[in-house]
């Protein structure tokens, strides 16, 4: 029981770190969280401090999932149960983005989850994150908004876990549905943006309008 609770623990400190807050804070004397779209994220801090500071906090963010995911190995050692140790690592995994949205660090205000996700996803299936960071490059390449990329993203991916496990459901299938839930969630601020046509556009090669 105190491994589970130390594990658990863990996960959400780790997706608590508000990388963004306080690179922006420390380095740039900005709080990202009083511009832009007001999120600790990766996105926000890449329209609000630049390229650098954004993809600095992308990395910390993933890093934060897949290191909370992968705490999944100190209660099952053996890895006997691939099934079991896939489930255990959802959770953790699940507990971390929740810790990225609700930061116990940061006044529990954080970011939308997005790229902490994306570091779970790798933790749990490198394929099923790459399709699903490919089709998000694709639909932000096509749109120019990276909610729509990230909402499309998450909303496929039940279907492309569900095709990598050959047609069959396992636990996965169910963290994508989870996922995708909690993404359009998050995001709901960004949809009634997007309605109203006030949703900010993205473009590697000029700041976001």
């Amino acid at each position: 029981m105190t491994i589970f609770i130390i594990c658990f623990l863990g996960a959400y400190l780790l997706g608590s770190v508000p990388s963004a807050v306080w690179i922006g804070k420390n380095f740039y004397g900005i709080d990202v969280r009083q511009h832009g779209s007001g999120n600790a994220g990766a996105t926000n801090t890449l329209r609000v401090l630049g390229k650098k500071a954004g993809f600095v906090v992308l990395g910390i963010d993933a890093l934060k999932g897949f290191a909370a995911a992968s705490l999944a190995i100190l209660i099952l050692p053996d890895a006997g149960d691939e099934n079991l140790l896939l489930i255990y690592k959802i959770v953790l995994g699940f507990i971390a983005v929740l810790g990225h949205v609700y930061p116990v660090f940061a006044g529990f205000k954080g970011g939308k989850g997005i790229a902490t996700l994306l570091g779970v996803v790798i933790a749990l299936n490198a394929w099923l994150a790459l399709y699903c960071f490919l089709l998000f490059v694709l639909t932000v390449s096509i749109t120019h908004y990276i909610s729509v990329g990230s909402m499309l993203s998450a909303m496929m991916s039940p279907l492309i876990a569900f095709w990598l496990n050959h047609y069959n459901i396992n636990p996965l299938f169910y963290f994508c549905c989870a996922v995708a839930v909690l993404v359009i969630y998050t995001h709901r601020a960004n949809i009634k943006r997007l309605a109203a046509g006030s949703e900010n556009r993205f473009s590697l090669n000029k700041k976001s309008t």
